[in-house]
């Protein structure tokens, strides 16, 4: 009896340090340790450093635009393994995978939305489904939001996060860079505003395209922004690079985007801008 009450007391342990876990989190850039509630009060930004944490696609719809009025395109278009590709598993049981973990059918979500009474289409990368790489049906959601928002006449937001191409569609997935950045050349024809929002990370193949071609191109502080990793890049050149070498700021510095905007502060730049370039 007296083990069993020493047994029940290590597991009662075990689950309250559990607990305890949960009720912590480690910054990805400063990795200071942080109480988790107060982080999800500060709108998932690290009160050391100011790093935005990611957002999930259902918070940063509810975070931006304005109650209920989202409402989604093309949610049902499905991916397919077009070259039966294999690694360590198939590409099929990944997309399975990535399918079961987010509720979501691909790595993108598109609609329509207001923000602050504003009218325009919108474009979410989610990085949880397979590091937000793009794909084939991404760059086809891509494309037929932009022709959408051009059929009605209205502006384009895209919030990007993702890897970049996606390996197991090989030469297909490369294709959906010259196929978005030709669908927002139509829109560009048209004299329509493109704005775009780069978070935490957002590489590769998304970047040499879609990406970069906005008319006004925002980001979210500290946020990575590049092509090839820092590492990749290092051992190819053997040379150290500058600090802070792809975060936001270094961008801003370099005159490649246009301006970092805080979570807090977003929603409002947003809306000036649509006030400013909508017709």
């Amino acid at each position: 009896m007296g083990w069993f009450k020493r047994q029940k007391s290590a597991e009662d342990i075990e689950k309250s340090s559990k607990n305890l876990e949960g009720m912590w989190l480690k910054c990805n850039l400063c990795r200071a340790i942080i109480y988790a509630k107060e982080v999800e009060r500060n709108q998932k930004v690290c009160p050391k450093c100011d790093y935005h944490f990611p957002f999930s696609v259902e918070e940063r719809i509810a975070h931006l635009t304005d109650e209920q009025s989202f409402q989604e395109w093309d949610a049902d278009i499905v991916p397919e393994d077009a070259l039966e590709f294999v690694d360590t598993m198939s590409y099929s049981d990944r997309l399975l995978a990535a399918q079961k973990k987010t509720g979501k059918n691909e790595a993108i979500v598109s609609g329509q939305c207001t923000i602050d009474g504003h009218v325009l289409g919108i474009g979410i990368f989610n990085f949880r489904f397979m590091g937000g790489s793009m794909g084939s049906v991404v760059g086809e959601k891509i494309c037929r939001a932009i022709d959408r928002s051009l059929d009605a006449k209205m502006p384009f937001l895209l919030i990007t996060t993702s890897g970049g191409a996606r390996m197991q569609e090989g030469a297909l997935s490369l294709m959906q860079m010259a196929k978005t950045a030709s669908a927002l050349a139509r829109f560009a024809e048209a004299r329509l505003p493109f704005i775009v929002l780069l978070t935490d990370p957002t590489f590769g193949g998304v970047t040499a395209s879609v990406a970069m071609l906005g008319d006004v191109i925002l980001a979210e502080p500290k946020a990575l922004i590049g092509f090839a990793g820092p590492r990749v890049i290092e051992q190819t050149i053997k040379q150290r690079l500058p600090d802070g070498f792809q975060r936001a700021e270094f961008l801003l510095e370099h005159g490649m985007i246009d301006r970092i905007v805080s979570r807090k502060n977003l929603k409002f730049e947003i809306h000036s801008l649509l006030q400013y370039v909508s017709p």
